[in-house]
């Protein structure tokens, strides 16, 4: 028992001194209770609508403060027309909109009937259905607010869904799993065999080598690059073919945006490979920083707005929000650089800031 006992506080000693394995064993499952606590929720919360009113009545007024009091919707605009509304589509700054008609509050209280029109952007068809839902609600307890009897002040509900009108769950899917797969392939993949190689010493043989350290690191990715690539071009050929699932914008662009997040991507798996010592500390570390964080916290599956504040930061330096929002701009929207330029600047931005991390990282491992 002795023996068993001195053992098991030689493990405990062990462990305690490997600070990144403490780390992840503790560390770990607080951040999944976190993420899954606050993003994994079919529930949303300032959700970003604008409103054209036409009335400009006491009545249209008291509406918009009843959706926006709920929590479940902000302000984010007061556009004077569609054309407007749709401008503030087309750059991501709502999620829905609300035409309030003219004589609306008249139309109300002396026809006991009258109607707006919601308009929802079906890129994200499950956030759009929920959104178009809330607001149904809304509206039937404001108008029941008002009734003396059954039937009496309706408000009738117009919905119309712009960029997915079929609410066809392939045109968000899709998106996601490009940036899934090339997050997969580019980052772990390539954290995974630069570790293989410094794990079984080969690394050093390569870096005595006339090859200098810059061109053993370009060696190493470079298949990935193209085989990322190919997998983009797969992915989505079958998204067009088998899916439906259009490409309104330029081709060409959204070849180079996938390039672009596949640098960004292969420059993470480098920092993270120059940090490991071990295929086992890549590993961890690729599914802790990578792989987690990109499905939950990119908007693939949940909406970031519906988020708590630090999630959304979160969210904020993860590449793939940005590659979901490029995407799903040109091939559902048609958008050009014009509306997409804040999210290619922030991935060009990401890419020099990690292959400067990894550079200075692996000029001072390999002192």
């Amino acid at each position: 028992m002795r023996s068993f006992l001195a053992f098991v506080r030689k493990e405990f000693y062990h462990i305690l001194r490997d600070t990144r394995t403490l780390v992840i064993i503790l560390g770990m499952p607080i951040a999944q209770v976190l993420i899954f606590g606050y993003a994994v929720t079919t529930e949303f919360r300032n959700a970003p609508v604008a409103v054209i009113d036409h009335a400009h009545d006491e009545l249209s007024r008291e509406l918009i403060n009843e959706m926006t009091a709920t929590g479940y919707f902000s302000l984010a605009g007061e556009p004077q027309n569609l054309d407007q509304l749709d401008a503030l589509f087309r750059s991501g700054e709502v999620k829905m909109g609300v035409v309030i008609p003219p004589d609306f509050e008249e139309d109300f209280f002396r026809r006991k009937r009258t109607s707006l029109q919601l308009l929802a952007d079906g890129s994200d068809p499950n956030y759009a259905t929920t959104m178009l839902n809330y607001t149904g609600q809304i509206i039937n307890s404001f108008q029941q607010r008002y009734a003396s009897g059954p039937g009496s002040f309706q408000i009738g509900v117009e919905t119309q869904l712009v960029y997915n009108p079929l609410l066809i769950n392939a045109y968000n899917f899709i998106p996601g799993v490009i940036a899934i797969i090339l997050l997969l392939i580019s980052a772990m993949m390539t954290s995974l065999t630069i570790a293989r190689e410094k794990e079984t010493g080969t690394m050093d043989l390569l870096l005595v080598s006339p090859l200098s350290p810059l061109t053993i690191i370009l060696g190493k990715v470079t298949p990935y690059v193209v085989i990322s690539m190919v997998n983009a071009i797969v992915i989505l050929v079958m998204g067009y073919f088998v899916f439906d699932v259009p490409v309104l914008g330029s081709l060409v662009l959204l070849l180079s945006f996938c390039l672009l997040y596949v640098l960004t991507a292969l420059s993470l798996g480098i920092l993270i490979s120059t940090r490991s010592a071990t295929q086992q500390e890549a590993m961890m570390g690729s599914l802790f920083s990578l792989l987690m964080p990109s499905m939950l916290l990119s908007g693939f599956i949940f909406p970031i707005t519906s988020m708590p504040w630090f999630l959304q930061q979160v969210s904020k330096i993860i590449p793939a929000t940005y590659f979901i929002e490029l995407l799903k701009g040109v091939m559902l929207k048609g958008l050009g650089m014009n509306f997409l330029w804040i999210p290619t600047l922030v991935l060009g931005g990401m890419t020099l800031l990690l292959l400067g991390l990894s550079w200075v990282n692996f000029k001072v491992r390999t002192k």
